[in-house]
């Protein structure tokens, strides 16, 4: 509400501004000088009707428009026309000995009763022509599409095609409605690739897109859309302004909360710039929203309070179609004057208005103090552009369109142009329609123009900066180029030198949705948002992300790992239970310790093989079971090292025999026992099973059954060597597979068996006297034996890598020190601290005080 009040005071200060009248001015004009232009530097509707007359005729500049101030976008379309008509009529080889002529009528818009071919103006009549009327051989309408279509019927009446030189517009391609209207625009057809190209380059993924709500923005939002899907971007937002005046107004808030309550510090906008999409982007400019905006060329202008329409700190970034410099153009404004073209009031008007020149008390036709500085520094002062824009090259692309097609029908009617040789030239306009739909040429600056649309594509585009430079001063530069016809990874050009002098974009922080996912994790989506709102997740275990914003981690191969930060895959170790590990260097000096231990038991029984303690229970057997216990300590040295084929083999076949042969001897050594404590019972049997020796042949018995047991496994899937890859981190661990896993499990079954059973038979006979009886100490040793390889099994199972082999030696090493320490140390004992008690009249003292 306030806003309408300051709007409705500044309204009526300029009314009463008006009303006073300068009584300095000239009598002739009538016109009170306005100090500021309301528009700005929008492009004014402008109509330009070409006709032509015989011989060099100078053109009446701006006539029937000094009523009306002019934008500085209109007064450089109008140089450019005239730039243009001047290079044509000064051309000899097109339309020779005749000159074109122009009509200039500017703001018709405003003032919608001069749109229609009126009487009063006794310009136009349709269906039918007056003899001392001018005819019109066509009008160059634009740069508003509006005025162009509401004048497109009453044209096809009069049947003076039109030529329309404003941004290309689909409704205007409907040759049912515009049966002669061409445009000289063309279609945007690759803007948006172009766009997100630049996007792309620029590594924003969270963009925001502000559209009219027409043919024109609805099809650039859905290209725009499929090329940001293709590419990963994602749409932040989209706000499509309408046209509908009431809901405009009661969607404002609507419209500003989205961009506000956005993210997205990159904005496209693209649509109809006459529409209240320009209406919505001077009210956002004068709430100062900085943003990165990205649109094309028909959206760089500049609103009355002389600063950019895209007021932002970010700047803008413009893409404009490219086009070639013309030369003589920038030299045409800094020359022109109008002493030059004409001699009527009309021009002297217009440098009075603009450029404070002095006028004669008598004569309204001469100028005074009018230098020709005047124009270039009255442009330079409203930011005026000495290039030509893509209106102004249109135009001057249409002016040249005009005189091609009439030259061609020039070619053709030789007969008809001497006929009319003195008078004005008079063509058919509906004559040129054929010439103008499909000429082709190329203009001075050496670009092909087409008049087809459907060959008339874009290809090119310019990428132009502008930014605030200074307080007083914009900036507009070149930053790239994009060429549709190249291939994809070289269609965008952008040059690194001009973006760091003339931008701060890269300073900026990147239009991102989420934070992008440094290498080491992968992107997970969040529920319900779009592709570019995402968390963050550590890759598994074993894989990694070796880039950034990676959508999947991927598994390292077999004989790799990936480190810590899960950024790469090293290689895996070959690793196994060797020498130099401290365990294993531990496992090896108590197998030898152990060893070593047992030949100094076998030793000590040598020494006194004649006491009775040596001799009972059987001598031989005893050396027998002490030789096959050093054996059991050494063969534990198999595991250990760097596994082969043959080891493999060897440690499962000969721990298997050799603990067969220590445990069946444990049980020869039982049975001997209590067969010794039986022989005192009559019976033939019992003496002649001890005095015969056949407790000794349980040893070889039980030993061939385990050996037939070994080939078989050995014979049909024996042990080999195998990697595993995956139980140590980093490692690939060099094992010995079991190959038959029963084999294996029946092996040790058939040792567990004759351990039981020795253990059963030295239970039982616990209780005989236990002087030089060893039947509760074999017990026990068989105890120890049983528990350590029972334990053996759940813990084995439980166990990975190193972890089993380490495992399986100390159940090697614990169970034979077991047999050894319970069987052996107490004879040991006695021998060497109680040798007294090692004979047989201790043994009788002993049995005669019982």
């Amino acid at each position: 509400m306030i806003n309408m009040f300051s709007l409705t005071f500044v309204f009526l200060v300029l009314m009463l501004s008006s009303l006073s009248c300068c009584l300095t001015d000239p009598k002739c004009f009538l016109r009170i000088k306005d100090k500021e232009n309301q528009d700005g530097d929008k492009e004014l509707d402008c109509f330009f009707s070409i006709y032509t007359k015989i011989g060099h005729v100078k053109n009446d500049h701006f006539s029937g428009n000094l009523d009306k101030q002019l934008t500085t976008k209109n007064i450089h379309m109008i140089l450019s026309l005239y730039f243009a008509i001047e290079e044509i009529n000064g051309n000899p080889h097109v339309l020779p000995n005749i000159s074109l002529l122009v009509k200039v009528e500017c703001k018709l818009l405003s003032d919608r009763g001069k749109i229609s071919l009126s009487s009063k103006t006794g310009d136009y009549f349709p269906n039918y022509h007056c003899r001392n009327q001018r005819r019109y051989l066509l009008i160059l309408t634009g740069p508003m599409w509006l005025p162009s279509a509401m004048l497109g019927p009453l044209l096809y009446i009069s049947r003076i095609p039109e030529l329309y030189y404003g941004p290309f517009h689909p409704l205007l391609s409907n040759h049912e409605h515009f049966p002669y209207l061409y445009q000289m625009g063309i279609k945007d057809t690759s803007v948006a690739v172009a766009m997100v190209s630049l996007v792309i380059y620029f590594s924003w993924k969270w963009v925001g897109l502000i559209i009219s709500d027409d043919d024109l923005g609805l099809q650039f939002a859905s290209e725009l859309r499929e090329e940001m899907q293709r590419s990963g971007i994602c749409l932040a937002f989209v706000t499509i302004i309408t046209y509908d005046i009431k809901l405009f107004f009661k969607s404002i808030y609507v419209y500003y909360n989205q961009i506000m309550m956005s993210t997205a510090k990159v904005v496209v906008i693209y649509g109809d710039k006459d529409s209240h999409l320009q209406v919505n982007l001077r009210l956002w400019q004068s709430v100062n929203i900085q943003r990165i905006w990205v649109t094309t060329s028909q959206w760089d202008m500049i609103t009355s309070n002389g600063k950019l329409l895209f007021n932002s700190l970010h700047g803008t970034l413009i893409f404009s179609h490219h086009y070639s410099e013309i030369a003589g153009f920038t030299k045409f404004i800094q020359t022109v004057n109008p002493s030059n073209y004409s001699n009527t009031v009309s021009l002297a008007k217009l440098w009075w208005l603009y450029f404070n020149c002095s006028l004669s008390s008598s004569d309204c036709k001469k100028l005074k103090n009018c230098s020709g500085k005047m124009l270039p520094e009255w442009l330079s002062t409203y930011q005026f552009e000495m290039s030509m824009s893509d209106t102004s090259y249109n135009l001057y692309n249409a002016v040249y369109a005009v005189a091609h097609s009439l030259h061609e029908l020039l070619l053709q009617q030789v007969d008809t142009q001497s006929k009319n040789t003195g008078k004005g030239l008079e063509f058919d306009s509906l004559q040129v329609v054929p010439f103008l739909k499909n000429i082709q040429f190329v203009n001075p600056a050496g670009d092909l123009v087409n008049m087809n649309q459907k060959a008339n594509l874009d290809t090119e585009y310019d990428i132009f900066y502008t930014g605030n430079f200074l307080q007083s001063f914009g900036l507009k530069v070149k930053i790239g180029k994009f060429s549709q016809y190249l291939p994809h990874p070289q269609q965008l050009l952008m040059s690194d030198e001009m973006i760091e002098w003339a931008t701060d974009i890269r300073q900026t922080p990147p239009s991102i949705c989420s934070t992008p996912c440094s290498p080491g994790f992968r992107k997970s989506l969040q529920d319900g948002q779009a592709l570019c709102c995402f968390d963050c997740t550590p890759c598994p275990e074993n894989e990694i992300s070796n880039m950034t914003d990676m959508d999947y981690c991927l598994k390292c191969p077999d004989d790799q790992y990936a480190n810590t930060e899960g950024t790469h895959c090293l290689s895996k170790t070959v690793t196994f239970l060797s020498y130099e590990d401290p365990i294993g260097m531990a496992l090896v000096c108590l197998a030898l310790c152990f060893s070593a231990f047992a030949a100094v038991i076998f030793g000590v029984f040598l020494r006194n093989q004649d006491t009775p303690i040596v001799k009972a229970n059987n001598r031989v057997l005893s050396y027998f079971l002490l030789l096959s216990l050093i054996c059991c300590f050494l063969c534990s040295l198999l595991f250990i090292g760097q596994p082969h084929r043959a080891t493999c083999i060897m440690q499962q076949t000969i721990f298997a025999v050799l603990f067969t042969v220590s445990v069946s001897t444990v049980l020869a050594k039982t049975v001997t026992v209590v067969l010794a404590f039986k022989v005192t019972v009559p019976g033939k049997m019992m003496r002649w099973l001890l005095l015969s020796g056949a407790s000794n042949l349980i040893i070889p018995t039980c030993t061939m059954i385990q050996l037939i047991l070994c080939g078989i496994w050995v014979g049909t899937s024996p042990p080999f060597v195998d990697t595993d890859r995956h139980v140590e981190h980093g490692h690939i661990l060099i094992v010995c597979n079991k190959g038959s896993v029963m084999a294996f499990y029946s092996v040790l079954g058939y040792l567990g068996s004759i351990a039981l059973a020795s253990f059963t038979v030295a239970f039982l006979a616990r209780n005989l006297p236990d002087t030089f009886n060893e039947a509760k100490f074999l017990t026990f040793s068989m105890l120890v034996f049983c528990s350590v390889w029972i334990t053996f099994l759940p813990v084995y199972h439980s166990t990975k890598g190193k972890a089993m082999v380490i495992v399986e030696v100390l159940c090697i090493l614990t169970s034979s020190a077991g047999l050894l320490l319970c069987i052996f140390a107490p004879k040991c004992y006695i021998i060497l601290l109680k040798p007294e008690r090692n004979s047989f009249h201790k043994f009788r003292d002993t049995h005669a005080k019982v």
